[in-house]
């Protein structure tokens, strides 16, 4: 368990580190990404974000398990 929230810390920081460098990534403005924009509402459903992030999160998981 402390060695899972010790990476998961490390993950944080690094994620700090570089959210400079990440802000210029077009995450959540990917092709695939529902925005629906109307006079008084705004609906956005970032899926093709979520489907990434997921692909990355298990990948990084798998890694780590390995």
């Amino acid at each position: 368990m402390s060695r899972t929230l010790i990476v998961i810390g490390l993950c944080i920081v690094a994620i700090g580190l570089a959210w400079p460098w990440l802000s210029r990534l077009p995450l959540g403005q990917l092709p695939g990404d529902i925005i629906i924009r109307r006079e008084n509402v705004s609906f956005y459903f970032p899926i093709t974000t979520m489907i990434l992030a997921s692909l990355l999160i298990s990948a990084l998981l798998w890694l780590l398990n390995r």
